[in-house]
């Protein structure tokens, strides 16, 4: 068995994170043991494993897919873009460098090297590796170095299938145009389409996947139907114009609802700690950028950035700072969470990461912050609000408290982090919400302190909510997608030479060597 497959897409967001989290489903369903792959991922979205190493969220949500731990094996290279064009490496699981663009270029061969030694070691425990590709295959002037997509895949021997995402239109030019600008060596590898998020009548599209496999001499492997409400954590993309309302959209069990609004950072990162509000009925969540969008929120939450001074300066430029002044002198609850937290401290000294040195904090919580050179990854459990919770932390600043009271403590009611006074809240870790009791507590607070009647449902299970995705997922492949090519993909590798055409022109790779 070739055992690996490498799932590429004609752009980014075309559907590429789902996809290989729902191939993962699908084969864990049938006992196959099965892992996620992606070599190199740029996201503000990570993950702190068990043993203590960074990975980007979609290969922890694609582990969870295939039933399985995450490792920093599944995601070797994590790219986590600053506010001065740089971006910080995450290399197996631990930062270790700053670059620039051509700075990071310069490094991409012996990142390949540590790239293939993972997949080849996942390859060794798994029966199967399913790999997703970076962006589009066909930046070809990036084709020298690179270490996600075809440059991964011609060094690894993977069978290609490329995904195309028809809602936003193009697919069929996107995919042909995808295939021509490939050498003819890359082309190789490449051996069937999936077409993504459609909507309409499957009469009507037939005859354009059977032109498509005339004009390119690869079949279309399954037409996916379009799927809302996944939120699946499946971002490869800074663009975040592209997050939107995340709301469940169910009434409320009280006679109020709860309107939640979440501060949309520049630089945000970890937004998917709001989804699990989104799953309590009656509880809205909105994303705001300007002060009347805090007016009518019964809570408002500051969350995580990659670049807490820089998505400071952006909130007061914005006129934030006053209407959150004036919520907390009304007793109007506001969360900070990690960069959000470090923003309402009193004062913070950051020569790491964006080096402004001192910069006044809000000042609603008595704390100051300090950046330290090594990152903080942990997965830390305690209490809050008298519930057990656990998170997980990502964070060069360092919060030092001086008054109010912890928001989370040991068993023992000892400090382990964060800070609370009155209807102001912080704490650096990360997927406290997805805690159910937790979550329920946090939203009794907030309908006590704005006088809502709103009563918390007592059975959602965010949990849950997460595994029937993944189940939609799972199902998504094996109803849409023609699964027994996929196996025999799988099993066979890449199609052997010659027995796909070549589409001209191709791009010469030889010149770019």
């Amino acid at each position: 068995m070739s055992n690996a497959l490498l799932v590429a897409g004609t752009t980014s967001d075309a559907g590429k994170s789902v996809v290989t989290a729902g191939i993962c489903r699908w084969l864990a369903r049938q006992g196959v043991a099965v892992a996620p792959f992606k070599a190199q991922n740029m996201s503000l979205n990570s993950f702190v494993t068990a043993d203590g190493a960074e990975i980007g969220r979609a290969q922890a949500m694609q582990a969870q897919a295939a039933r399985v731990e995450p490792e920093a094996a599944m995601n070797p290279v994590l790219l986590k873009p600053g506010a001065d064009g740089r971006s910080q490496v995450v290399l197996l699981g631990r930062a270790v460098a700053e670059v620039g663009a051509l700075d990071y270029r310069e490094r991409k061969p012996v990142l390949l090297e540590r790239a293939l030694e993972c997949l080849a070691d996942l390859r060794r425990r798994y029966d199967v590796v399913v790999c997703e590709g970076a962006g589009s295959p066909a930046e070809i002037n990036l084709r020298d170095r690179d270490i996600a997509n075809m440059g991964l895949a011609t060094a690894a021997a993977l069978p290609v299938v490329v995904v195309g995402d028809i809602d936003r239109g193009g697919v069929f030019a996107a995919m042909y145009g995808t295939l021509a600008l490939l050498s003819q060596e890359d082309q190789r590898h490449v051996a069937g389409w999936l077409v993504n998020k459609f909507r309409g009548d499957a009469r009507l599209l037939a005859p354009g996947l059977e032109m498509l496999r005339e004009l390119t001499g690869r079949p279309v492997l399954g037409t996916l139907p379009m799927l809302s409400g996944l939120w699946l954590d499946a971002e490869d993309s800074l663009d975040l114009t592209t997050v939107v309302d995340r709301t469940e959209g169910r009434g409320p069990l009280g006679t109020d609802v709860l309107r939640v609004a979440v501060v949309r950072f520049p630089r945000l990162s970890n937004f998917t700690d709001v989804d699990a509000l989104a799953q309590e009925p009656g509880v809205l969540v909105r994303w705001a950028t300007r002060p009347e969008e805090l007016a009518d929120a019964d809570l408002v939450i500051l969350p995580g950035t990659r670049a807490t001074v820089a998505d400071l300066a952006w909130l007061r430029e914005r006129g934030l700072e006053p209407a959150l002044r004036a919520r907390a002198a009304a007793g109007l609850p506001v969360l900070g969470v990690c960069g959000g937290y470090q923003m309402l401290t009193r004062a913070i000294h950051d020569e790491v990461e964006s080096r402004a040195g001192a910069v006044d904090g809000l000042a609603l919580l008595p704390a100051h912050v300090r950046f330290g050179a090594e990152k903080v990854l942990a997965r830390p459990v305690g209490r809050a609000f008298g519930q057990p919770v656990a998170g997980y932390e990502i964070h060069h600043g360092v919060v030092t408290v001086e008054g109010g009271t912890a928001f989370v403590t040991d068993e023992d009611g000892r400090s382990l982090d964060g800070c609370r006074v009155g209807p102001v809240w912080g704490t650096t870790w990360h997927g406290v919400l997805e805690n159910d009791d937790f979550r329920r507590a946090l939203l009794r607070k907030v309908a006590e302190a704005t006088g809502r009647a709103f009563v918390p449902a007592p059975d959602t299970s965010f949990a849950e909510a997460r595994e029937a995705r993944l189940d939609r997922l799972g199902d998504l492949i094996e109803e849409h997608a023609d699964t027994d090519a996929l196996w025999k993909l799988i099993e066979g590798g890449v199609p052997a030479a010659g027995s796909l055409p070549f589409l001209p022109p191709g791009a010469p790779l030889e010149n770019h060597e």
